[in-house]
C-alpha cells in the first residue's frame, strides 16, 4: 500500500485538504524524540495511507519539533509527496517546495486558498509553474473541498505520478561542492537522493548533520563546505554559504512568481486587513477579546448550554435512572447490587455527563476562534502584556487549548522555539482551568450566583490567567535569568470555518471528557461509593461511619481555615488529584444526590457563597491530574521540574483560598 506524505507551510490548509482526501484517521503515537502525534489516514479511494506532516515553512527546523519533517524524509521515504501551497502567499510557500523538489520523489503541488488570492486581486497561472517546475500543479480550495477530486485521482496509483526532473543550478562553486560531497557520501548505504542530503548538509541542517555524524566521520565533508564557502566569500558572492544557497533559490522563486503571477488587480486594503485595523487595533484590540470571551461564556453557561445541561439532567435523573431501578427491581438485583448502579454508578457519572453540552459548547467555540484566524491575533494582542512577563504571544495558544485539556496544551507547547519559553509554559499550563473543573465551577455558580453564573466562571478562568502571568514573572526571573525570548507567529488570513470541520474538531477535543466519563470517573464513582458503602462495621453503615468519612477526616482539619474544614470536602480533593472530572461525581455520591437540584439543595447547606469561592480557586490551582503531571515529567525529562510543578500549585492554592476566606471573613461577608 503507498504511503504519501502531506506536506506544506502552517495556515495553507493542510490540515482542511488532509480531512478531505481521508476517510478516516488515527494518532500513531508520536513522531520519534518528540511529541507531535503522529497522524497517518486512509485516503477515500483506498489508494494507500496519507501521512501529515507537522507545518514547516523550510527543512531546516527552527525547533525540535519542526525536524519531524526532515527525519521522515531521511528515514522513512515516501512513494510520493503532497506539498500544499497558498495561493495568495506564493513566494513564501515556493522555498518549501524548492527544498521538496530536490529530494526528488513525485510530487503534486496542490495550489490552494484559489479564491483567497482572486479575492485579493491576484491570479495565479497553474499551468506555468507546472511547466517551470516540471510537476503535476492542482488548483485547489480545501476547505470547500472544490478540487480535492483530482488530488485523489492523480493519487490513484503513485506510481504513475512523474518523477521530478527538477534541478536548480547554485553556480560552479557550489556544483563543485556538491559533486564532492555526493561522492564522499556513495559509500552510505540507506540514504535518500544524494543531491539532496548534500544540499541539507551545506545549509548545515542540524537534522541530516546529527544522522550523517552518526554513520561517518563528517571533517572531510566539512573540509569541503567550508572550501566553498570561502570561495564565494573571496568572489564576494555570499558571506556564508546557506546564504548564497538561499539566495539562489530566492531569485529562481522571484523569477517564477513574475511569470505565472498577475498582480495588476491586486486590492491594496482586503477584508483581513480591514478587520485586522479593528481586532489588533492598539486600545481597542484587548477590550474587544474581552467582549468576546463574554459573549463565548455566557452563551456557553447562560443562553445555550445551561437549557441544554437541564434537558440531559431530566433525562438521567428520570428515564434513566427510574428505568434502571425498574429493571434491577425486576430481575431481583439484591440491594447491594441495587445501590451500585443506580446511586454510584449512575448517580456519580451522571452527575458529571450533565455538563457535556457545555462543554462541547465551549470547544465548539474556541474551534471557531481557531479556524477563523482570530486566535493567532489574539497571540499579538497578548504578546506585550506576556513580554513584560517573562514569555511571548506565542505561549497563549497552548494556554487557550489549556482550557480543554492540559495535557494536549502542554505538547502544544513544542512548537515554542526557546527552551526557557517551553519550559514556563509547562510549569505554569496547569493553572489553566481545564474542562474538568468546569463541572465544579459551573455546581458553585448555579448555586449560590445563578444571575451571574458566567461572569462566575469567567472569573475563574481570569484567575487562573492571572496567577499564570504573576508567577511567569517570578520565575522567569529568579528561575530563568539572562534567558531571551522571542516572537514570530503568522496571522493566517480570516475566513469562515466549514461546519464539517468545525464538527470534526469539537469532537476530537471533546471525546476525550467522554472517554474519561466510561473510564477513569465510572472507576473512580464505583470506587468512591464502595468506600461510601462499607466501613470499620462492615458494609451498609452511615454515610458518617464510613471508609471514606474516616479518609476525608484525616483531611479536613486542614481545610478549616479555608471554609471548607468538612470530611466531606477532604473526600473529593484526593480523588481529584486522580482525575478533577471525579470531584463532582464524589459529591453526588457523598450527598445521595437524585439529580442536579438536589445536590445543589445539599451543597447550599454545607457551603456558604464565601467559602463557595475558597473551594472554587482551590480546585483551580491545587495539584494537577495524575495524567498532567505524566505528561509534565514526559516533557521536562526531569522529576525535579515534575514534583516543583505540583509543590508550587499546591501552595498556591493554600494560600489563595485561605486569603480569600480569611480575608472575605475580615470584610464581614459571608
Amino acid at each position: 500500500m503507498s504511503s504519501i506524505a502531506l506536506v506544506g507551510n502552517p495556515n495553507t490548509g493542510k490540515t482542511s485538504l488532509f480531512n478531505t482526501l481521508t476517510s478516516s484517521y488515527e494518532y500513531v503515537g508520536n513522531w520519534a524524540g518528540v511529541t507531535v502525534e503522529k497522524k497517518i489516514g486512509s485516503l477515500k479511494n483506498g489508494a494507500g495511507k496519507l501521512i501529515d506532516l507537522p507545518g514547516i515553512y523550510s527543512l531546516h527546523p527552527l525547533s525540535r519539533d519542526e525536524g519531524v519533517a526532515t527525519q521522515y524524509l531521511i528515514e522513512e521515504s515516501p512513494e510520493a509527496l503532497i506539498n500544499i501551497v497558498d495561493a495568495s502567499q506564493l513566494e513564501r510557500n515556493l522555498l518549501l517546495t524548492l527544498q521538496l523538489l530536490e529530494y526528488g520523489k513525485p510530487t503534486v503541488l496542490g495550489l490552494n486558498m484559489i479564491d483567497v488570492a482572486k479575492a485579493r486581486g491576484i491570479a495565479v497561472n497553474h499551468e506555468v509553474l507546472q511547466s517551470r517546475l516540471g510537476i503535476t500543479v492542482l488548483p485547489l480550495i480545501a476547505r470547500t473541498g472544490k478540487g480535492s477530486g483530482q488530488v485523489l485521482s492523480v493519487l490513484e496509483k503513485a506510481s504513475t505520478i512523474p518523477q521530478v526532473t527538477f534541478r536548480l543550478d547554485y553556480g560552479e562553486l557550489t556544483e563543485e561542492a556538491i559533486a564532492s560531497i555526493v561522492t564522499e557520501l556513495k559509500s552510505i548505504p540507506g540514504l535518500p537522493n544524494l543531491r539532496w542530503v548534500a544540499l541539507q548538509l551545506m545549509e548545515q541542517n542540524p537534522v541530516v548533520l546529527e544522522l550523517l555524524k552518526k554513520r561517518m566521520d563528517i571533517s572531510r565533508l566539512m573540509v569541503i563546505c567550508d572550501g566553498c564557502q570561502n570561495a564565494l566569500q573571496s568572489s564576494k558572492q555570499a558571506l556564508t554559504l546557506p546564504q548564497w544557497i538561499r539566495s539562489v533559490r530566492m531569485d529562481y522563486i522571484r523569477s517564477l512568481c513574475a511569470a505565472a503571477m498577475d498582480t495588476t488587480l491586486l486590492k491594496p486594503h482586503n477584508l483581513t486587513e480591514r478587520l485586522d485595523s479593528i481586532l489588533t487595533h492598539r486600545f481597542l484590540g484587548l477590550p474587544l477579546f474581552i467582549f468576546f470571551m463574554y459573549a463565548m461564556f455566557k452563551t456557553t453557561f447562560d443562553w445555550v448550554g445551561g437549557p441544554l445541561s437541564d434537558l440531559v439532567d431530566g433525562l438521567i435523573s428520570g428515564p434513566i435512572s427510574t428505568g434502571a431501578s425498574s429493571l434491577l427491581h425486576t430481575v431481583g438485583a439484591s440491594e447491594f447490587t441495587h445501590a451500585l448502579i443506580v446511586d454510584g454508578i449512575i448517580g456519580g457519572v451522571g452527575g458529571v455527563i450533565v455538563f457535556v453540552p457545555q462543554i462541547f459548547i465551549l470547544f465548539l467555540m474556541i474551534s471557531f476562534l481557531e479556524d477563523s484566524g482570530y486566535m493567532a491575533r489574539v497571540c499579538l494582542l497578548m504578546d506585550s502584556t506576556m513580554e513584560r512577563m517573562g514569555l511571548n504571544g506565542k505561549a497563549f495558544i497552548p494556554f487557550i487549548i489549556g482550557f480543554g485539556c492540559n495535557v494536549p496544551a502542554i505538547m502544544a507547547a513544542r512548537s515554542i522555539e526557546q527552551p526557557k519559553d517551553r519550559m514556563l509554559t509547562t510549569l505554569l499550563m496547569p493553572l489553566m482551568s481545564c474542562s474538568a473543573r468546569l463541572p465544579v465551577y459551573l455546581l458553585f455558580a448555579a448555586v449560590f450566583f445563578p444571575a451571574q453564573q458566567a461572569t462566575a466562571v469567567l472569573a475563574m478562568y481570569v484567575l487562573g490567567v492571572v496567577f499564570a502571568l504573576i508567577l511567569c514573572k517570578l520565575f522567569s526571573k529568579h528561575l530563568f535569568k539572562n534567558e531571551s525570548s522571542v516572537f514570530i507567529i503568522e496571522l493566517p488570513p480570516y475566513r469562515m470555518p466549514q461546519l464539517k470541520t468545525l464538527g470534526r474538531s469539537t469532537w476530537e477535543k471533546g471525546k476525550g471528557f467522554l472517554r474519561k466519563a466510561g473510564t477513569i470517573i465510572l472507576a473512580g464513582s464505583v470506587i468512591i461509593w464502595l468506600m461510601s458503602y462499607a466501613g470499620p462495621s462492615g458494609l451498609n453503615v452511615e454515610m458518617d461511619n464510613s471508609f471514606l468519612a474516616k479518609f476525608g477526616g484525616l483531611i479536613a482539619p486542614l481545610l478549616h481555615p479555608l471554609g471548607f474544614g468538612t470530611w466531606q470536602a477532604g473526600s473529593t480533593l484526593v480523588p481529584g488529584f486522580l482525575a478533577k472530572e471525579v470531584v463532582v461525581s464524589t459529591m453526588n455520591i457523598i450527598y445521595h444526590a437524585p439529580d442536579a437540584a438536589g445536590l445543589e439543595g445539599q451543597i447550599s447547606q454545607v457551603f456558604t457563597p464565601l467559602s463557595s469561592v475558597s473551594f472554587m480557586a482551590f480546585i483551580l490551582l491545587y495539584i494537577p491530574c495524575l495524567a498532567t503531571v505524566g505528561v509534565i515529567r514526559k516533557e521536562t525529562a526531569s522529576w525535579k521540574w515534575t514534583f516543583f510543578s505540583m509543590g508550587y500549585s499546591l501552595v498556591l492554592a493554600y494560600l489563595v483560598s485561605l486569603v480569600i476566606f480569611q480575608g472575605g471573613s475580615l470584610l464581614g461577608l459571608s
